[in-house]
């Protein structure tokens, strides 16, 4: 059987339509799997004890994992002081003032460079940084090994989103003899402050699942934190501790952990996705 050209033209586009089906459905399988499973297990353990309780020791019922909770807060916030800025700061240079010269280029290669490097080597960068010279492990030597894997995603996400601000917005500010330092804080950056939100949300739940840098800085504790500058629990390496001990108790409560990971980067990228598409309203 022979088909015109406009019959093997709709056999080609249904055939591609359900390809591009099949494999939005093969690509959301595993998440959703991920998912399911992760909160069929942890869900046991799920209660306000787990988030208002220490770890107690292995066969006493009981406990929860408060300390690292309050430690992984701990660590974000501390990375949000650190990174935000000069994230921030750096993405609106790389976006009014260097869109041409080698500065920028070199600027904008780290930026790539670093969002590459794999976060165990950020986290020996701030032993030897931070931990060596402190004597000790501490919640500031993590929250720093944190801070530098968000600079480079906020930095390019900023710089992005000040582009797509209309330049028409600047040329009015700017024929009305406000500054031009004035016109990015007051006029670009309030434009875009939903996009650049999106960016700082992204990174905070890019390091609220790391481990390995956390191995080498805030190492862990059992109890509730006492200061920045002293060990610190947190729920990646509690989990990962749990996970491979050979108890019963404490792979319950890692999983458990798993969970409360899981909702909270799934909360944040939701709120991102949320500012994004704000965003983008408000730069058309």
């Amino acid at each position: 059987m022979r088909f015109d050209y406009a019959t093997r033209r709709k056999i080609l586009d249904r055939a591609m339509l359900w390809a591009c089906g099949l494999a939005a459905l093969a690509a959301a399988v595993p998440l959703v799997s991920l998912i399911v499973y992760v909160a069929a297990q942890g869900f046991r353990r799920f209660d306000l004890d787990f988030f208002l309780h220490l770890p107690t020791p292995v066969g006493e019922p009981g406990g929860g994992m408060g300390n690292a909770v309050l430690g992984t807060l701990t660590l974000v916030a501390i990375a949000s002081v650190v990174g935000l800025p000069v994230g921030i700061f750096a993405g609106v240079y790389l976006a009014e003032f260097g869109k041409k010269g080698r500065f920028a280029w070199a600027v904008r290669f780290t930026a790539d460079i670093l969002s590459g490097v794999p976060s165990i080597v950020t986290g020996i960068v701030a032993y030897g940084l931070v931990v060596r010279p402190m004597g000790r492990f501490s919640a500031l030597a993590g929250g720093i090994a944190l801070g530098f894997m968000m600079i480079p995603v906020v930095t390019r996400t900023t710089e992005e989103l000040i582009k797509m601000v209309p330049n028409s917005l600047r040329e009015a500010s700017l024929a009305l003899g406000v500054t031009q330092w004035r016109t990015i804080l007051s006029i670009v950056m309030k434009t875009a402050r939903n996009g650049i939100l999106t960016g700082v949300l992204l990174s905070i739940a890019r390091i609220s699942g790391e481990t390995a840098p956390l191995l080498f800085t805030a190492f862990s504790n059992h109890f509730w934190p006492t200061g920045i500058d002293q060990p610190t629990a947190s729920l990646t390496v509690q989990v990962f501790t749990y996970a491979i001990s050979p108890f019963d108790d404490w792979h319950d409560q890692a999983w458990t952990g798993a969970l409360v990971l899981l909702l909270l980067v799934l909360s944040i990228n939701a709120f991102a996705k949320f500012f994004f598409k704000n965003s983008r309203q408000l730069l058309r």
